[in-house]
């Protein structure tokens, strides 16, 4: 029976990496060593309700599972935001996701499937690949920072993930920074979400330009967008202050220096010296990490300066979709 089992296991080369944001879904299939041969995304819709949210995963699974034998798929791993439930799979009170309290998505996807499916928090999920095949696959103990359209984070203790009790640990992204700060989305004032993350740096900046004198000269984020202000994002952000645009390395030093503060809080209380940050705004140019490296160190503990290490993830947006199906493999 053992041996069956081996033989069974060994014909499975790959499952499928969910990383559902609340802007993209992002899927994969995902090989044992880690690397992802085929990937899509798709809209999650995250504004309609968790049925359509459901949906659109469903959606990228068959896209996927149809590229490949099923019988060889190990089976699937979804990495969500919001508090997750181990036991059950279910996904309590997504940031940023419309009408949605508590849904048992693990339930609703292995009922399409029938397949083992396994679903953690996205956040651990990243921090869980990041510890495995990419960049803090050196370090022992650090912290995870998933900054994109929201701030999330997981805790990397002994090379394990660190979930807290009830499983809700490494919101670092609702550390408040400012008591009597912006409203955000989870209820809570001064988040530094609320400040960083991808919508609020992209209506900071618009803002910003819009409060600019009309001498005659214009914004290099203004060209890239040809104008047109609602397309602004952290990339476009990040490419003009890469050419040097005063707004753009403006905003950009901003975030990365109330980031840099949130971070040495958590670092103080969880005693670590490493920061590892992956998500779509992680891809901001070195001058970001260096505010947040100078503003860690203003704020952390004396004793904790010595060996503070702020790196960029290894793999980058793709952290994720291989976190969560190491979930399965």
């Amino acid at each position: 029976m053992v041996e069956k089992q081996k033989k069974m296991n060994a014909r499975k080369t790959f499952a499928i990496g969910i990383d559902l944001g609340a802007t993209t879904i992002k899927a994969g299939i995902v090989e044992k060593n880690g690397n992802i041969p085929d990937q899509l995304s798709a809209d999650s819709k995250a504004n309609r309700g968790p049925a359509v949210v459901i949906q659109q995963m469903i959606f990228v699974i068959q896209e996927l599972l149809g590229r490949r034998k099923i019988a060889e798929c190990s089976g699937i791993g979804i990495g969500a935001p919001g508090v997750i439930s181990l036991t059950d799979g279910t996904v309590q009170h997504p940031p940023n996701f419309a009408d949605w309290t508590k849904v048992d998505v693990g339930k609703q996807i292995r009922k399409a499937f029938k397949l083992p499916v396994f679903v953690e928090n996205d956040a651990n999920c990243a921090a869980m690949a990041e510890a495995r095949y990419g960049a803090g696959i050196e370090f022992k103990d650090f912290l995870f920072v998933i900054w994109g359209t929201g701030v999330g984070g997981g805790i990397i203790l002994d090379r394990k993930i660190y979930r807290g009790p009830h499983g809700g640990a490494g919101e670092i992204g609702h550390i408040s920074i400012d008591y009597n700060g912006h409203r955000c989305n989870c209820g809570n004032y001064g988040c530094i979400e609320s400040y960083i993350g991808q919508r609020y740096l992209s209506q900071r900046t618009k803002e910003i330009i819009l409060s600019l004198p009309r001498d005659g000269t214009t914004s290099k984020i203004e060209l890239l967008v040809n104008g047109k202000l609602d397309k602004i994002n952290p990339a476009i952000i990040s490419e003009a202050a890469e050419e040097g645009d005063a707004t753009a390395i403006t905003v950009l030093e901003e975030a990365g220096s109330l980031l840099g503060c949130a971070l040495s809080s958590i670092m103080n209380v969880l005693d670590l010296r490493v920061v590892v940050i992956g998500g779509g705004v992680s891809a901001a140019p070195a001058f970001v990490y260096k505010a947040i490296i100078a503003n860690i160190r203003d704020r952390i503990l004396k004793p904790h300066k010595e060996g503070v290490r702020v790196i960029r993830a290894k793999l980058e947006n793709n952290a994720g979709i291989v976190g969560a199906a190491s979930l399965v493999l």
